[in-house]
C-alpha cells in the first residue's frame, strides 16, 4: 500500500474551515452532482456565502429535493441544471442550457462520480461506466463551458477562474489502459475497484492537463482526493467491506472543505494543477499524474470521443 495512501487516509486537523470562505456574490457556480454527498455540503457553504449556485444533477426530483432542503437551511435558492454524465448528447445539452442562461462561469465543481457499479454497466455511448460518468463526462462538459469561463476570469477580482475536480485516494492505484475505457473483453476481466481507480486517475490527469493547457489564461485546475467519507458513494460495496472501511471514514462535511478551499479562496488561485489532499492540503498524487505525454495522449482521446456528438 502506498505511503502516500495512508497519508491521505488519516489527515491532521483541518486549519481552513466554512467560516474562512470569502462573499461570493456576483460568483456564478455550478458543482455537478450536488444534490447528495459531498456536493450538496458545497453548494451549502457556497449559498451561505452569497454565490448564485447551479446544482447539475440527473435525478430532477433528487435535486428539487437537494435545492428545497438547502432554502431551508440557507435562505438561498439553488437553481437546478439537468445533467447526465453518462450521456454525452445530455452533457451537450446541459452545457447549452446554461450557456443560455449565463454568460459567466466562476467556479465549476466536477463533483459528481459513481463507485464500483457492476463491469456490466455502461454509458448511454458504450463507455464503461465509470469512466463513462467520473472522467469523459466531465470533460466534455468543462470544454463545452470553457468559453463562459474564460469570462469569468474577465469579471474575477484575482483574474481566475476555478475547476475543481474531485479525484480520490484510489487515483493513487489506477492506470490508464486505453483498452479499458469502452467496453472490450480487456474491460470485463476488470474488477469494479480497478475501473473506479482509473477513472479517479483519469479525474486527475484530466486536472493536471487542463491546467497547462489554459493556466496562462487565467483558469486554475486542480484534482483532489476529498477524504474517506460516510457518503452513500460506497452502496455497492458488499456489506462487510463496508463495515470494515466505516471504521476509517470521516463525516461528510468534512469531504467539502478541500474543494471549497480550491474553489473559493485566495490561496486557491494559486494551487493551479496541483493535487490536493484531506483537509486542504498540497499532496503529491500518483506519479503519472505528472507525465505529460500520458496526459496529452488522454486529452486527444477525450477530444476524439466526442468530436461528432
Amino acid at each position: 500500500m502506498p505511503v502516500a495512501l495512508i497519508r491521505e487516509a488519516f489527515p491532521p486537523k483541518p486549519t481552513f474551515s466554512v467560516d474562512d470562505i470569502p462573499d461570493l456574490s456576483g460568483k456564478v457556480i455550478i458543482v455537478t452532482g450536488a444534490n447528495t454527498g459531498v456536493g450538496k455540503e458545497t453548494a451549502k457553504a457556497l449559498l451561505n456565502h452569497n454565490a448564485k449556485v447551479y446544482i447539475a444533477s440527473r435525478s430532477q426530483e433528487k435535486a428539487e429535493s437537494a435545492i428545497q432542503d438547502l432554502k431551508n437551511e440557507t435562505g438561498k435558492e439553488a437553481i437546478f441544471l439537468k445533467l447526465d454524465l453518462a450521456s454525452l448528447k445530455a452533457v451537450k445539452a446541459a452545457a447549452e442550457e446554461f450557456l443560455n442562461k449565463e454568460r459567466e462561469l466562476h467556479v465549476l465543481f466536477n463533483n459528481a462520480g459513481l463507485m464500483m457499479p457492476p463491469v456490466a454497466d455502461l454509458t448511454v455511448d458504450g463507455y464503461d461506466l465509470q469512466f463513462g460518468t467520473n472522467t469523459l463526462g466531465h470533460f466534455y462538459f468543462t470544454k463545452l463551458l470553457l468559453p463562459a469561463l474564460l469570462e469569468g476570469v474577465k469579471s474575477s477580482p484575482d483574474g481566475t477562474a476555478r475547476v475543481v475536480n474531485t479525484s480520490s485516494s484510489s487515483s493513487l492505484m489506477g492506470k490508464i489502459d486505453f483498452n479499458t475505457l469502452k467496453d472490450s473483453p480487456e474491460r470485463r476481466r476488470c474488477t469494479p475497484r480497478q475501473l473506479y481507480s482509473q477513472s479517479k486517475l483519469g479525474n486527475a490527469i484530466f486536472a493536471k492537463e487542463l491546467a497547462r493547457r489554459y493556466g496562462d489564461q487565467g483558469i486554475v485546475s486542480t484534482g483532489l482526493n476529498p477524504g474517506n467519507l460516510a457518503s452513500d458513494l460506497g452502496r455497492h460495496l458488499g456489506r462487510i467491506e463496508y463495515k470494515v472501511i466505516s471504521m476509517m471514514l470521516y463525516p461528510v462535511p468534512m469531504g467539502a472543505l478541500t474543494q471549497l478551499w480550491a474553489g473559493t479562496t485566495q490561496a486557491g488561485a494559486t494551487l493551479n494543477g496541483k493535487y490536493l489532499i484531506p483537509w486542504a492540503r498540497i499532496g503529491t498524487g500518483n506519479p503519472v499524474i505528472n507525465d505529460e505525454k500520458l496526459g496529452a495522449d488522454l486529452w486527444k482521446w477525450f477530444e476524439d470521443q466526442v468530436a461528432n456528438v
